[in-house]
């Protein structure tokens, strides 16, 4: 793991149903970052396609490509020529047996597919389960540049066993795309700095921003430090606010805070108990108790 790096976050408000020109602000806003400085680049969840809950359906199917398709041709020789990582958020993708799902994406600086992520919560309220077929496992990656980078989108983070088990598996950046719900904002402001903590993590975490015409993405892209602090956070938006494109470009250091959190906080970690019995009280016998 290197000891510093440049974390870049583009978060905007993808066009639903329109990837053509999702796919070209997409590229421009990772040029410009890079042109800052950033090492690693994060998109937010299904950029692609938008995220507009009443169409997503339709808009998700009519973008779905293989990973190998024109799309991530264009996202691997953009990673090339600026020489980043690119963490591409998510993409609809369409699976050789002709399922849909919904596809986190890293390609290295020379352009090369590192790792993908299949969600594997699909989010039941906006009714992505009746659209995408879930992964079945968590993902990471040993990439040396950046450590054991930990994959998630969006509802995969919200249960504390992902983050613990990216943990256990060795992760200590966690990069997760989004389009979280404003409604939804004191999960983002408060579940996520805890995980960090709890974990030793970074977590850097691009979100969509703005109104749909079913509903408002909250935005707040945040760059969280492995002691649970906000290392940056992008503006938000309000109810029906379409704010402009937001780009965060945050130097970090990477291999000193993880080594920090180790050394104070790894108690939390590597002292638990796996596997103990649930042992319930209840009206007459207590739970568990063989009669």
């Amino acid at each position: 793991m290197r000891e510093d790096a440049v974390i870049g976050i583009a978060q905007w408000l993808p066009e639903p149903g329109r990837p053509a020109e999702n796919l070209s602000a997409a590229l421009g806003l990772a040029g410009e970052l890079a042109r800052q400085g950033a090492d690693l680049v994060v998109l937010p969840e299904l950029w692609p396609c938008g995220y507009d809950p009443a169409a997503l359906a339709g808009h998700a199917r009519g973008a779905a490509e293989p990973l190998s398709g024109p799309r991530g041709e264009a996202l691997s020789r953009r990673a090339r020529e600026l020489g980043i990582w690119l963490a591409a958020g998510s993409v609809p993708e369409r699976g050789a047996d002709g399922a849909v799902h919904n596809t986190g994406v890293l390609y290295d600086r020379k352009g090369r597919l590192r790792a993908w992520h299949r969600k594997a919560h699909l989010y039941g309220p906006t009714g992505e389960d009746k659209i995408f077929t879930p992964g079945g496992r968590l993902t990471v990656c040993r990439t040396g540049e950046l450590g054991t980078v930990g994959l998630a989108v969006c509802f995969d983070g919200d249960f504390p066993e992902t983050a613990r088990a990216l943990r256990l598996a060795g992760a200590t950046l966690v990069i997760e795309p989004a389009a979280y719900e404003a409604e939804a904002a004191a999960w983002w402001e408060t579940l996520y700095p805890a995980l960090a903590l709890a974990n030793g993590q970074w977590w850097v975490m691009a979100n969509q921003c703005g109104a749909n015409p079913s509903g408002t993405l909250l935005g707040a892209s945040q760059v969280l430090t492995p002691f649970g602090e906000v290392a940056a956070r992008a503006g938000r938006a309000g109810e029906g606010e379409r704010p402009p494109p937001e780009l965060l470009c945050v130097p970090v250091p990477l291999r000193a805070g993880v080594s920090r959190a180790e050394e104070r906080n790894s108690v939390l970690w590597m002292s638990r108990r796996p596997g103990l019995p649930v042992h319930g009280f209840g009206a007459g016998k207590p739970a568990g108790v063989a009669r």
